[in-house]
């Protein structure tokens, strides 16, 4: 089975399983659409997506544990910490046929 070239293959099962589970989370799907193109807050995340803000943090630690967000920091005006994500992938490809799953991860610029 071929995948598309720009496609990062996975090997590993145990990983193809996580980004399976992931790739059927309406919710992370979501939220990889929200930060594909540009870094995000959890709040402004939360206000594109509709989802609840503890919903989108589950979410963001499941995503991080997967890497497939970067991550950055700025500080405030005001002294707080203020975490900006982005998705490190455009998507994620998963074909089955004969009993074989193979799955890939799209890259994102």
């Amino acid at each position: 089975m071929q995948m598309l070239k720009q496609t990062f293959r996975i090997e590993e099962t145990e990983k193809q399983d996580n980004l399976l589970e992931i790739l059927s989370d309406k919710y992370c799907r979501d939220i990889i659409g929200s930060i594909t193109h540009k870094p995000k807050s959890v709040i402004e995340i939360t206000e594109e997506t509709k989802i609840p803000m503890s919903t989108v943090y589950r979410r963001i630690q499941t995503l991080h544990d997967n890497k497939l967000l970067a991550t950055s920091g700025t500080i405030t005006e005001d002294g707080k910490r203020l975490f900006l994500y982005k998705s490190k992938v455009k998507g994620i490809q998963s074909v089955f046929n004969n009993g074989v799953t193979e799955v890939g991860l799209i890259l994102n610029d």
